[in-house]
């Protein structure tokens, strides 16, 4: 990078400044992950705004490592965030507001410079495609008390039967290691995540009403968007966004089942994406697809140690074809084949995910030749009525 460009940078960044680390201590933000060297003390050049920092100690040779403990954070222009490691407790804390100015005078004076690795912003068009709906009142909601992210601390642990064959891996992964100790030993309280009820019953309408009611999620939909989100729906998306974030890079399973819930509800939905909520499903539809295209993609990638560490969760059986996910989305296309209008950007990003799962994962779904599926000539007298509906829609 040119000099200039570097300093540039570096003046008008964040820094993340993480004092006594261990080395081989693995150290992450966003979709960076390093492991810690003798000089290291932090990251420079750190775009302003929403991002994720996790860490796992390690032993001391390297080779064992504690569970991931992460952390969301918002950065402003320049501004300098201090973490201290505390030997006793094994994780980084804050320092006194005396201490926490000292060293972020020091910074801004380059004193710390050469012990800074930069943020590499190759990567960070990624990071914006999977956090973009992510907002501070979204953080402040569902976070820990103490910001603290992590499966230690998770009551989806202790006592629960894993139904899926994710759910059972990710148990078969964790059963050996000194996880289980520190959840019966932790007082800390995981993330609060909005209820996703898998179904509802209601007194006073009929059985086929009820049925109807559970058959197609609108219902459901509808009632959480103005119960829990006050009818703002980039606070759903951004807590899809939250937990997704919190499962990959923090190996919460509490993170993976919202997120789970979350696209069982949406995709289970058969009015809202044609009907009410066309512009919602639009933007579902996106976020899932970069979602699951970055983590195709980092699973492919694991070469190193590092990787694979801090991919613990991320095996074989969440790309199954026999998944939650596989099956939901076979419903869910055969759901837009077959609907008589759909707006026109629904169907491009539909057709992007679907082709997205068939050639790096090899799921099958229905054949080219089928007039039903999402493969269309100009002229098929078979294919859906494309509308474009306006955003306000």
């Amino acid at each position: 990078m040119d000099p200039e460009k570097a300093t540039e940078l570096v003046k008008h960044g964040s820094t993340l400044l993480l004092l006594d680390v261990p080395q081989y201590t693995l150290v992450g933000i966003d979709t960076q992950v390093f492991s810690v060297g003798p000089e290291f003390k932090g990251i420079k050049m750190i775009p302003p705004g929403i991002h994720f920092v996790f860490y796992s100690s390690s032993n001391k040779d390297g080779k064992e490592f504690s569970p991931i403990v992460g952390f969301f954070i918002e950065t402003s222009p320049s501004e300098v965030i201090v973490r201290k490691w505390n030997l006793l407790e094994e994780r980084l804390i804050r320092v006194p507001e005396e201490e926490d100015e000292r060293y972020a005078q020091a910074v801004k004076h380059f004193e710390f410079d050469r012990h800074l690795g930069p943020y590499s912003l190759n990567d960070y068009g990624d990071w914006k495609r999977l956090s973009n709906y992510i907002c501070k009142d979204v953080i402040e909601r569902i976070e820990p008390i103490g910001g603290e992210i992590t499966v230690a601390c998770e009551s989806s642990l202790v006592g629960s039967i894993p139904k899926t064959t994710m759910e059972k891996a990710l148990a078969e992964q964790l059963k050996d290691s000194k996880l289980h100790r520190e959840v019966e030993s932790s007082e800390r309280n995981g993330c609060y995540y909005t209820p996703i009820p898998r179904v509802i019953k209601q007194k006073g309408i009929s059985g086929a009403e009820l049925t109807s009611v559970n058959l197609d999620k609108t219902y459901i939909l509808e009632n959480i968007l103005m119960k829990e989100y006050d009818g703002v729906e980039e606070r759903l998306l951004g807590e899809l966004q939250f937990a997704f974030i919190a499962f990959l890079m923090g190996q919460s399973l509490d993170g993976f089942l919202q997120w789970k819930s979350l696209v069982s509800l949406l995709l289970g939905c058969t009015e809202a994406p044609f009907q009410t909520r066309s512009q919602l499903f639009v933007k579902f539809i996106k976020c899932i697809y970069y979602q699951l295209k970055y983590g195709i993609q980092r699973d492919q990638a694991r070469n190193s140690d590092i990787e694979k560490e801090s991919s613990l969760f991320l095996d074989d059986s969440w790309f199954s074809s026999d998944s939650f996910l596989h099956h939901l989305c076979k419903e869910f296309f055969l759901l837009v084949n077959e609907a008589s209008v759909i707006d026109g950007d629904l169907l491009t990003w539909t057709r992007k995910l679907r082709e997205l799962l068939e050639k790096t994962l090899g799921w099958e779904f229905q054949k080219k030749s089928d007039v039903y599926g999402l493969y269309f000539e100009e002229d098929d007298e078979y294919a859906p009525v494309i509308e474009m509906l306006d955003e306000s829609n």
